[in-house]
């Protein structure tokens, strides 16, 4: 990555770390608010394969991780779980479908929900199997796959030189158009 992807990259979870703590965490449906640094990983992963994926997983989930009460680096182990599975489940796929980022993101933001709270569990946070997690789960997943076309277009964006399996990123970053 140049100096300019990386600036790119840095304003792009600048951008959503933004939205994330002065918005989202006021907007509010039965008790749950949306959590759009999962949709980091998920679109790197459409966007630039299980590669980006899994590197946007985990600097995100760092940063993400800096404003949880949870064990430092949950989020980004479960970040890069799900952008590298993200990329590698949709290599085969027509990534200019316009339905591929909503559908990518609702799956992949309930299998999110669900790993990071088994994990978080497994690592002493009890409490995470015991809230609402079905609740939590259809929340994270609708808000963000209402938000899937336009996050795509700023990670598409901020990887510009990205390409997958010789696609080039036009095409990706086409994708919601027609």
């Amino acid at each position: 990555m140049t100096p300019r992807d990386v600036v790119r990259v840095g304003l792009v979870v600048f951008a959503f770390v933004v939205v994330q703590q002065t918005l989202m965490l006021d907007l509010r449906v039965g008790g749950v608010h949306p959590d759009i640094m999962i949709l980091l990983p998920i679109v790197a992963g459409l966007v630039g394969g299980p590669g980006r994926g899994a590197t946007m997983g985990f600097g995100a989930g760092l940063v993400a991780d800096l404003f949880l009460p949870t064990p430092f680096g949950l989020s980004a182990l479960v970040g890069c779980v799900i952008g590298f599975g993200v990329g590698v489940a949709t290599l085969a796929l027509d990534r200019s479908a316009w339905w591929l980022p909503p559908v990518a993101a609702l799956g992949g933001s309930a299998l999110y929900e669900v790993l990071y709270a088994v994990l978080g569990s497994l690592l002493g946070q009890p409490q995470m199997l015991h809230v609402a997690l079905l609740q939590i789960v259809v929340v994270v997943s609708v808000v963000n796959a209402a938000l899937a076309l336009p996050a795509l277009r700023m990670v598409a964006w901020a990887l510009a030189k990205a390409s997958i399996e010789g696609m080039p990123t036009s095409a990706v970053a086409s994708s919601g158009t027609r």
